[in-house]
């Protein structure tokens, strides 16, 4: 059954590879987080600076860790703890090499789908750091944005709601009401359909089931 499900699933990020790079992204497969680790610290380069989103793939796929290991500098907006220190890291952010983020979902036709509270992670998604690695594992994958919507309202709001504790309907309910609650996290719903920059937007694909 294994072998079965690792030939479904390149076959599925063979697929929306191609599309990415329709849309002027470059798409990667790789079947197993160890091996993103692998792909993500030969795509960083030495000296390079690295910065994220509040992206559970990011530190559950090891590569967090292992660009640490490598000595880059990890520009971590956890760290700061004052406006003012906010504002300088805000800077910093924009201004880094890589951006690691993962994805609330991803169509077969290879859009990426998102939504967000702050904004943070899409701002720097959408602008500002030379290069951005979407973390896409294959249970993010959707037919279409209509279905990315629903998956992300019906699964992810649900679980980061109860991570984050939000007091947001999705939490004490475990479903979306769309709310206008203090600490929505659906501020923001955003497509990319379509990267502008070459080589900006890299989208890995793993294997093996990550982040919500």
């Amino acid at each position: 059954m294994e072998d079965v499900k690792r030939t479904a699933r390149r076959t599925t990020a063979e697929h929306i590879i191609k599309k990415l790079a329709i849309r002027n992204m470059t798409g990667h497969y790789r079947h197993t987080a160890a091996e993103a680790v692998e792909l993500a610290r030969d795509l960083v380069e030495p000296g390079q600076s690295v910065t994220w989103g509040g992206s559970v793939s990011f530190s559950e796929s090891g590569i967090k860790a292992a660009l640490e290991a490598d000595g880059h500098r990890m520009i971590d907006r956890s760290q700061a703890t004052t406006p003012e220190e906010q504002d300088a890291m805000w800077r910093e952010q924009v201004g880094a090499d890589w951006f690691f983020m993962g994805t609330n979902a991803i169509t077969l036709d290879g859009e990426l789908v998102n939504i967000d509270g702050n904004a943070n992670r899409l701002a720097l998604l959408l602008h500002g750091p030379k290069h951005v690695c979407v973390i896409a594992a294959m249970n993010k994958v959707v037919a279409d944005v209509e279905s990315g919507l629903k998956r992300i309202r019906t699964v992810t709001c649900p679980l980061n709601a109860a991570r984050l504790h939000t007091g947001t309907p999705c939490e004490l309910a475990g479903v979306c009401s769309n709310c206008h609650a203090e600490k929505c996290m659906c501020c923001q719903e955003v497509i990319t359909r379509h990267s502008r920059h070459d080589g900006r937007i890299h989208v890995i694909l793993v294997g093996e089931d990550l982040g919500f």
